[in-house]
């Protein structure tokens, strides 16, 4: 898979094999979705254990990238019906840059597109992309965050607090 590499301003300056831009810590456009329930509880993955990096640990719904030429929102939709079996309204939240280098000599350096969205019924994740699922509140994840941070992706640490004043803000 090419990634859309990106400047600060997010504006595409090409693309590049997904490993070879992990390898090179290279910045690229990215999205994260956060679903919660009418509860404004979060629906949390578990990475599924064969991911090449940060395998087995939680995370927020869905993340991905968006393909050359796609846009982010749509690619956003698409990944969320075919990570986690389901379709709802996605809404813009805002973005960010960060960079989180794993054990594997790999580095996440990521334009991040965040995403918020609602939806009640029923999940069915698939297996290659997710291990578990589970609703929590905003509240708990963030206090099991400080007590067991070793559990979540190193991008979720990063980017719930931001959502969760996000939220506290404007709502979902």
């Amino acid at each position: 898979m090419d990634l859309i590499l990106v400047n600060e301003a997010d504006e595409p300056i090409g693309v590049m094999e997904k490993i070879e831009v992990h390898k090179k810590a290279l910045l690229h456009r990215a999205f994260s979705i956060f679903i919660f329930n009418h509860k404004n509880q979060l629906l949390l993955q578990q990475r599924a254990l064969s991911k090449y990096h940060s395998a087995g640990l939680w995370s927020n719904t869905c993340c991905s990238h968006p393909e050359p030429g796609e846009e982010t929102a749509v690619s956003a939709s698409r990944r969320l019906k075919e990570e986690m079996g389901f379709e709802a309204p996605l809404k813009f939240a805002f973005q960010l840059i960060y960079k989180a280098e794993f054990d594997n000599q790999l580095t996440e350096h990521e334009l991040d597109h965040v995403f918020v969205g609602r939806y009640d019924g029923d999940v069915f994740p698939n297996q290659d992309e997710v291990n578990e699922t589970v609703y929590l509140s905003i509240e708990d994840v963030l206090s099991e965050m400080k007590t067991k941070p070793q559990m979540f992706t190193e991008w979720f640490k990063i980017i719930l607090p931001r959502l969760a004043h996000h939220i506290k803000e404007t709502g979902i």
